[in-house]
């Protein structure tokens, strides 16, 4: 009898005896000595951050009735990014009302007297202008970058020039004052 008629006689003991070479196999090769190593960052969080405007003055920096041709008024106020990044900050006017074309005959002077140093405020020395022109014409005025908890102190300065005319006698006007930042 050939060994394939001995095992085809027996087919229990042929099965039983592939099933142990079978496993017999899956150990050797399972069993291997292999380097394995493992790195894990958990808990990876994510925290968008805040751009936000504080401004000192929530109403108006000045009032100046009855200005005659010289006169002029002066205010500040203090902006600061109360965020936590850093932001792009602009000024610009809105909500003109002018009669008489007033706002194109006051000169307008705007100062970045600097950034505070702790609580002590900047001094404005008249130094660092960023927009002196007619009051109608401030279009948007760029003010650089904030840091997180930046805060600036602008003074504004409104002047009738000494030439007005008695054309602009009784003229009123009115501006806002706008603050905007992106991060």
């Amino acid at each position: 009898m050939s060994r394939l008629s001995a095992l085809a006689a027996h087919p229990r003991r042929t099965i039983g005896a592939l099933a142990v070479v079978l496993a017999a196999v899956g150990i050797t090769v399972g069993s291997g000595a292999n380097f394995t190593a493992h790195a894990a960052n958990p808990s990876n969080t994510f925290t968008s951050g805040t751009l936000n405007i504080g401004s000192s003055a929530s109403s108006a920096l000045f009032t100046a009735p009855n200005m005659k041709p010289g006169d002029n008024v002066s205010g500040t106020v203090d902006i600061a990014n109360t965020g936590s990044v850093p932001g792009t900050f602009t000024m610009s006017t809105s909500n003109a009302v002018d009669t008489g074309a007033l706002l194109g005959q006051l000169d307008l002077k705007i100062e970045d007297c600097g950034l505070f140093s702790g609580s002590t405020a900047p001094t404005c020395a008249g130094t660092n202008v960023v927009y002196n022109a007619k009051a109608n014409g401030v279009g948007t005025v760029a003010l650089g970058s904030f840091a997180a908890s930046a805060k600036h102190r602008y003074k504004i300065d409104v002047t009738l020039p000494s030439s007005t005319t008695n054309a602009f006698q009784g003229k009123t006007a009115s501006v806002e004052f706008d603050w905007d930042a992106a991060a």
